[in-house]
């Protein structure tokens, strides 16, 4: 090449060539600067602290509404906890329960958290004494709040040995759920870690080579934490960033490391000692750079269609995504090329003894004869290989048509949380507290007789139906002003069962109707925790379309941009839907069911938790572009330097087969790891996300792309101007690695 070129190339250098050089040539600079950078991305956390979502962040439809009004007049839910004073003998000593109930209102009316204490009540079987303790402040801030409750509880119990004294309540209970999620990602980092790290050994041989992915994953999720906190003062965090940050972090920062790292050794092992430092992480920022930014900038685009979804849950997880997928991607650009400049030479000495070993082959990169044997069925008989990949995929498909939702509640929190146990005990011996509904009314205050009126009514039909207890009285609450009127209903059955709904649309499209309705410009609405599941069922159905419909647009538009092939994005594209929709499939066999809940540890519902489709459909799509990115780029190169579509499928592909199978085996370990975990939304989504990635790894590589590629030939590449020039050069027998390099920094801005 001559000096022209060269310079012509150098001024088309990308960023992503010139950062990674800079960080070659100085590497302790970038080594002090990204732990400079991630110790102030923790400092940032500590010093702004988090800001938390509140109860008006996850405020959605009717019962939404229904909660601002009661807000607005000072009747809104409190936060409650109930101490639960029974006996393990089942005879209860009903005086000394009540000395203790005497006790405990005395402790808790002292306590600033407590606004109030009522009067203790005993069960209708006479084995239960209740105190219910009202708290100041709102219900989501409440579980911040009530260590103090707590201790005191564990006082009493302590001066009342003679019955037993124990607390629950939602503060309590999310204490609880908080604690063991800690709990929970401590277990998944004990896990995943060493089988990591051994993954990774496995694949390079080396110790410190394996010990890289994991430093660089591990202060890429630190840092993503510290911003996460940063970012909760703009979008507040619901609690399960921290979460996703670990589940994802873990997974995409290996990956990015292990391909870059996979790439940089090819580049040392063929320069032979030839190229220095510098030289070597420029053509590895061209090739595996270049795809490790694509990739993550699928994922985050992917994961930002969350947004649309208007809801602060899918804000949070998305937030956390972005970041730790952003701050992955900029280490493996930064501090990456200059770790492994330091470590070059030990690499280097490395391919040497390799090389002596007769072991080159395999440091270049080349196609062993196992994965050969592998990709032989795809690349011999396509059709065949296609038809029964696909067919398998679907049958694994189907039982997603079966697909149910549910907003996971109190009946699938783990029993091994002692709230949650007084809680089982709490409603057993007061069924009315299992599910309450909440009628809030708002009109003009001269019009407070009539609307009193009607909610008596409404009172009186509620307590004619079946559904509702008829033993408990439903008091009405009328706010200072005389505009807002509430009153809650209470129904005796568990709130997963159908006859918790049916109450609701009773209330909704009969009573109110009938009742209140019919007050001149009164406004009526229900919540509690049935309505508001209901209502976030239908605010995420209804904003399910437009996601899919951004999500599918996005997912092509990346494809074609990082290949410039249109039919690329299409097979991309089909290939997720069916991708997800098999991993869906397996949800529904393994969840909806109750055979897996011995292997799992878990209580089926026979439905699947809310949230879990729409952000695993989003995730999975991103994380799908990871695969499809670097075994296609890895199959255009080869194309680039003349191979036909089945020789290119062929080494793209098996070049690529021993650092991707470790990337997925990396990856379904972590998300392996989550489906043991206690959480059931955080088992479904660790079983999908694994499930997902071993069917996209080992079904769509191996036998369906390599199949479709081999099938559509030249086509695939349509309408590369550069594949177009490729095709003539072959046909002039002239095709140099020059040409190619420069009609590749042409249209891709890369060298």
């Amino acid at each position: 090449m001559d000096v022209g070129k060269g310079m012509e190339t150098v001024e088309k250098r990308s960023v992503i060539v010139r950062v990674a050089s800079w960080s070659a040539a100085h590497p302790w600079r970038a080594i002090v600067g990204w732990f400079v950078f991630v110790a102030l991305c923790l400092g940032a956390s500590a010093a702004v602290g988090t800001n938390s979502a509140t109860t008006a962040d996850y405020r959605v439809g009717k019962a939404g509404k229904a909660e601002a009004i009661a807000t607005e007049g000072g009747l809104q839910r409190r936060p409650v906890e109930q101490i639960v004073i029974d006996s393990p003998s089942g005879t209860l000593d009903v005086s000394a329960a009540r000395a203790a109930a005497a006790d405990i209102t005395a402790r808790m009316g002292k306590l600033p958290e407590v606004d109030n204490v009522e009067q203790p009540v005993l069960s209708r079987d006479g084995k239960v004494l209740m105190v219910q303790v009202v708290m100041t402040g709102e219900e989501l801030a409440a579980r911040k709040k009530v260590d103090p409750l707590v201790e005191q509880t564990a006082a009493v119990q302590q001066a009342h040995p003679g019955v037993r004294v124990q607390e629950t309540g939602g503060p309590s209970m999310s204490k609880g759920l908080d604690k063991q999620r800690g709990d929970d990602l401590a277990f998944s980092e004990m896990l995943t870690l060493p089988v990591t790290i051994i993954t990774l050994m496995i694949a390079f041989g080396s110790v410190v080579a394996a010990g890289v992915p994991v430093l660089l994953a591990l202060t890429s999720i630190a840092a993503a934490m510290g911003l996460s906190a940063v970012a909760s003062h703009v979008l507040p965090d619901a609690g399960v960033g921290n979460n996703i940050i670990l589940l994802i972090g873990l997974a995409v920062g290996v990956d990015y490391s292990l391909f870059y790292l996979k790439r940089d050794r090819e580049e040392r092992a063929k320069a032979g000692g030839r190229l220095g430092s510098q030289a070597v992480a420029e053509i590895a920022a061209a090739t595996a750079g270049r795809a490790i930014v694509v990739s993550g900038f699928a994922v985050i685009v992917s994961t930002a269609t969350l947004y649309f979804a208007t809801d602060v849950i899918f804000s949070s997880l998305a937030t956390g995504a972005v970041i730790v997928v952003t701050v992955a991607v900029a280490s493996s650009l930064t501090v990456l090329p200059a770790l492994l400049a330091k470590l070059g030479a030990r690499a280097e000495r490395r391919a040497a003894r390799l090389a002596a070993r007769g072991k080159a082959a395999r440091a270049h990169g080349g196609t062993s004869k196992v994965w050969s044997a592998l990709l032989r069925p795809a690349t011999q008989r396509p059709g065949v290989t296609l038809l029964v990949s696909v067919l398998v995929m679907l049958g694994l498909a189907a039982p997603a048509l079966g697909l149910k939702l549910s907003v996971l509640g109190k009946d699938t929190f783990s029993r091994d949380i002692p709230a949650v146990q007084t809680y089982d005990r709490l409603t057993a011996a007061f069924p009315e507290t299992l599910v309450q509904h909440q009628v809030v009314v708002r009109a003009d205050a001269n019009r407070e007789p009539q609307v009193r009126t009607a909610m008596e009514d409404l009172r009186r039909r509620a307590q004619a139906d079946p559904l509702f207890d008829k033993d408990v009285e439903f008091k009405l609450s009328t706010s200072a002003d005389k505009r807002i009127t509430s009153m809650m209903l209470s129904v005796p059955v568990k709130p997963s069962s159908p006859q918790a709904l049916e109450s609701l649309d009773h209330i909704r499209d009969d009573y109110l109707p009938a009742t209140v309705g019919k007050v001149s410009g009164a406004e009526a609405y229900v919540t509690g925790d049935i309505a508001r599941d209901v209502d976030y069922l239908d605010h995420q159905s209804s904003k399910l379309p437009l996601i899919v419909a951004i999500l599918l647009l996005v997912t092509f538009g990346m494809t074609v941009l990082a290949f410039r092939s249109v039919v690329i994005g299409v097979i991309g594209t089909l290939l997720n839907l069916l991708s997800a929709a098999s991993a869906f499939g397996l949800l529904v066999v393994v969840f909806q069911g109750h055979w897996a809940e011995g292997i799992l540890d878990f209580h089926s519902t026979g439905a699947i938790g809310s949230r879990v489709p729409l952000f695993l459909f989003v995730i999975l799509f991103g994380l799908s572009m990871d695969y499809q990115v670097f075994v296609v780029s890895r199959i255009r190169e080869a194309a680039q330097r003349g191979l036909d579509t089945r020789s290119a499928v062929l080494e793209g592909i098996g070049s690529s087969a021993g650092v991707v199978t470790s990337a997925a085996v990396v990856m379904v370990t972590v998300f392996a790891s989550f489906a043991f975990l206690t959480l059931v939304e955080m088992k479904q989504m660790g079983f999908v996300l694994a499930a997902a990635v071993l069917l996209d790894a080992f079904i769509v590589r191996i036998m369906i792309l390599p199949s479709v590629l081999t099938l559509l030939g030249k086509v695939i590449w349509w309408p590369s101007r550069t594949m177009r020039a490729v095709r003539q050069q072959q046909q002039l027998g002239a095709v140099g690695s020059e040409t190619v390099t420069v009609l590749w920094t042409r249209e891709s801005g890369s060298v």
